[in-house]
């Protein structure tokens, strides 16, 4: 079976249907459901599987039969017709009901003008001596007949203010029928609609005399006197029916012509036809006459012209054409009984003259009129023709159609009309085009946002898009974190430079899950070192919890993250301090938002003096955890360079929250068993980890205070991006403390550095050197030696410090 195609305004209907009756989120789980596109173009077809997917899926959804939602498209068919501009064009399809299905097949026949591709339903109708009507469906498309009582429904209830049952009584397929073979008879009863208030009162103009039976003798009359008036006054003819009837008397009693009255109306006839044949054969040049038996009686002169077979008398009309529309035999019984509707005739190419072989076939569309006195048929038509290209293709001019065809206007008309429809359809193709590109450029802003808001706090990512100045900020209180990776020196040293940036990859995309977890601020990376701020850029009480969370939540993390030498999970040391510290926009050229201070030198000397998988803590902290629920361990009194002997802490846990919570797991995640990222092996290189964006939404972790502004989520994140190449912080890790224990002091030494110095100035004097690395290595394995460890504070040499420096700047440049 040929595909069929509907135009894109039905599904824009169905479309418009489900927004205005059940929303737009009812819109987008159907149009998923279904699997097609948003929107539809009205002048564009579309394949018919595209309208069942949508009803059947309407009906799954919305838990419905499917003759229901068909007839509610039907209702709300009609009226998105109205509202598209054919109001008037349906309106004056007839003075009631019969009349307005009988002129259907007209209706659609004048759309297939322009519409070349519609393949519309065909209706016809029969009057039934109970006052009921046959209403005959015939379609190519099986299973929407229920669609015809909810808009046969709607015209009546709009249009002639009465009410009306459909009942479906067969749908066998009529023998007659070559095409359209889905059949179906409905018997119409109609019934006039009670208006309260008044009396019933029909709005149908008058019936032919035939139809009279559909309606009650009482409501003749006034229906006749109200077919001749304007359509607002039918409206208002219900609340005034006393003073209409003083009318109707008044009207009954006028007389038109020779006595005869406007209620008693009866044509004349003359007693022969005063027109000769020649004059007839000239001013109907397409009119053809035919008998029974369907041979030719006569021909108008053009179409002989166009077909000269017909001049040869007693030929069989179906020889030289078939039967377009309505799909029907091409029998005199056949033609008969579909005798309402309009009949479309081709002319048969291998019947036509050489001169007609390379040209498109002639198509007349015209009337049969039955002619009892003759036995024969008369078949009154017109050239079927939609432009004046088509007319040139067949060789034709407008002097061919006679001068009182209105053929010749329509022509013109419509050829007017299909370049506005193709200008119109342009018009919604640049519409649908600039839709795509705004929602496409919408989600390109956001990427972009997110990616700026990564490296930059919000409101300071908002005003430098703004072109405004960023003015420094000094933030009373706050807490600061760093880390960084045990034998990091020993690593870069043994691997390549790519085994490394997996390394740093993988680990850096659970630190950067776990800021979203707690909504710490990323301050920078600088090779193995990693800085957080609680507190900053917005301030918090719980700055000091949540970065301890976070710490604990590094030290779960890096378990997961494999040392590519030795196979283990890597080891960290992370150093936390509080205190006061001044932040702001550093640099026009890739800004970086920096954190100046003592408390960043602070809290430097509190990860290098750090052993491998603690958490060391400065007094400051240690006052703003204890009593809320974690563990500290007294360190004891060490030497802090620059501070002199300090007494320190050791964080072990936190009582009152699950490890599930600290990494950000819902409930699912923890009760399945998933971990939240995993460790990809390389093949030929153990322990060498692959880069890989961790797909789980972290879940953030409630605290008793309230955020102003959340950072973006890493979910929201492109993943074509790599975490790792997208510098989400400040480069200048060496810019943010320095030898200098006053704030005013690194200020001053900050000024008088270069770029390049300022990106790795101070990395040695807060690193381990390789021998003291290495020895803090060996004691973690032995815990003998441990103690020793933590009561010395030993400093490690500045060469041995200098050594670690150039390989670690090496392994960044990489």
């Amino acid at each position: 079976m040929a595909l069929q195609y509907v135009y894109g305004f039905i599904n824009t209907c169905l479309r418009s249907l489900v927004v205005e009756k059940f929303g737009e989120e009812t819109w987008i789980r159907l149009r998923d459901a279904a699997g097609v596109q948003d929107t539809f173009l009205t002048y564009e077809v579309y394949k018919d599987e595209i309208t069942m997917h949508l009803v059947t899926e309407a009906c799954k959804l919305l838990d419905v039969k499917p003759e229901v939602v068909l007839k509610l498209f039907g209702e709300y068919f009609f009226e998105f017709c109205k509202r598209s501009g054919y109001d008037h064009m349906l309106r004056t399809l007839g003075g009631n009901l019969f009349e307005f299905i009988e002129n259907l097949d007209a209706l659609h026949s004048y759309l297939a003008l322009s519409y070349k591709e519609i393949n519309a339903p065909s209706f016809r109708v029969e009057r039934n001596r109970e006052g009921t009507m046959f209403l005959h469906y015939y379609s190519d498309r099986r299973g929407l007949c229920h669609i015809v009582p909810g808009i046969i429904g709607a015209v009546a209830k709009d249009f002639f203010n009465s009410e009306i049952t459909m009942e479906i009584v067969n749908q066998l397929e009529e023998l007659e029928r070559t095409g359209k073979k889905e059949h179906v008879v409905f018997r119409v009863t109609q019934r006039t609609a009670t208006v309260s208030g008044s009396s019933p009162v029909s709005r149908c103009s008058v019936p032919s005399p035939q139809t009279q039976t559909l309606q009650p003798r009482t409501d003749r009359r006034n229906a006749m006197t109200r077919s001749n008036e304007p359509l607002p006054q039918k409206r208002a003819s219900v609340s005034f029916s006393m003073y209409r009837s003083h009318w109707e008397t008044i009207r009954g009693l006028v007389s038109l012509g020779k006595g005869k009255l406007l209620r008693g109306f009866e044509p004349v006839y003359p007693k022969n036809l005063n027109i000769d044949l020649k004059t007839f054969c000239n001013v109907f040049p397409f009119h053809i006459v035919f008998d029974e038996q369907l041979v030719v009686r006569q021909a108008g002169v053009n179409l002989q012209r166009i077909v000269p077979g017909l001049q040869t008398m007693s030929i069989h009309l179906d020889q030289y054409f078939s039967i377009v529309h309505p799909e029907v035999t091409f029998t005199i019984s056949s033609i008969r009984k579909f005798i309402n509707s309009h009949f479309v005739l081709q002319t048969r190419r291998d019947m036509m003259p050489e001169a007609w072989r390379d040209r498109p076939v002639l198509q007349l569309r015209g009337q049969m009129i039955w002619m009892s006195s003759l036995r024969c048929m008369l078949y009154q038509a017109s050239p079927l023709l939609r432009s004046l290209q088509e007319l040139e293709e067949r060789h034709m001019h407008i002097s061919d159609i006679a001068p009182h065809d209105v053929t010749r206007d329509l022509i013109l008309l419509n050829q007017q009309r299909l370049a506005e429809m193709e200008l119109s359809n342009q018009l919604e193709r640049k519409k649908e085009e600039l839709r795509l590109l705004s929602q496409h450029l919408e989600e390109e802003r956001t990427k972009t946002e997110n990616l700026l808001y990564a490296m930059l706090p919000k409101h300071v990512a908002n005003q430098l898009k703004e072109g405004k100045t960023v003015e420094a900020g000094e933030f009373k209180e706050c807490t600061i974190l760093f880390s960084d990776v045990v034998t990091f020196t020993n690593i870069c040293s043994q691997c390549e430079p790519i085994h490394i940036v997996f390394m740093l990859n993988s680990m850096y995309l659970r630190f950067d899950r776990l800021t979203t977890v707690h909504n710490v601020y990323k301050v920078e990376t600088i090779g193995d070192a990693y800085m957080v701020v609680g507190g900053v850029p917005i301030p918090v009480s719980s700055h000091a919890e949540r970065v301890a969370n976070f710490a604990l939540g590094m030290i779960l993390a890096a378990r997961e993250v494999i040392n590519p030498i030795t196979g283990e999970p890597i080891q960290i040391r992370v150093g936390l301090h509080s205190g006061p510290v001044l932040a702001g926009v550093v640099g026009e050229k890739m800004p970086r938002y920096c954190l100046f201070g003592d408390t960043v030198n602070t809290a430097s000397r509190m990860e290098s003096h750090g052993l491998p998988n603690k958490i060391h803590l400065s007094p400051s902290v240690y006052q703003a955890l204890k009593d809320k629920g974690f563990v500290l361990q007294e360190r004891g009194v060490i030497e802090v360079k620059g501070k002199g002997m300090m007494t320190t802490y050791f964080l072990e846990r936190n009582l009152r929250v699950s490890r599930q919570q600290i990494m950000g797991l819902s409930v699912l995640e923890a009760g399945s068993g998933q971990q939240y990222s995993h460790s990809l092996r390389r093949p030929g290189a153990p322990g060498i980890q692959r880069q890989q964006r961790v797909d789980l939404c972290p879940v953030p972790m409630k605290y008793g205070d309230s955020l102003c502004e959340a950072p973006p989520s890493p979910c929201t994140v492109d993943p074509k991006i790599s975490p790792a190449a997208m510098p989400r912080d400040s480069e200048s890790y060496g810019s943010l403390h320095t030898d200098n224990d006053s704030e005013d002091g690194a200020l001053t030494h900050f000024k008088g550095i270069d770029e390049t110095q300022m990106r790795y100035f101070g990395q040695s004097e807060n690193k381990y050197g390789e021998q003291q690395l290495d020895r803090l290595d060996e004691d973690r394995r032995e815990d003998s030696g441990k103690q020793q460890l933590i009561n010395a504070g030993v400093e490690p040499s500045s060469s041995t410090n200098q050594n670690k420096h150039t390989q670690t700047k090496f392994c960044v440049v990489l």
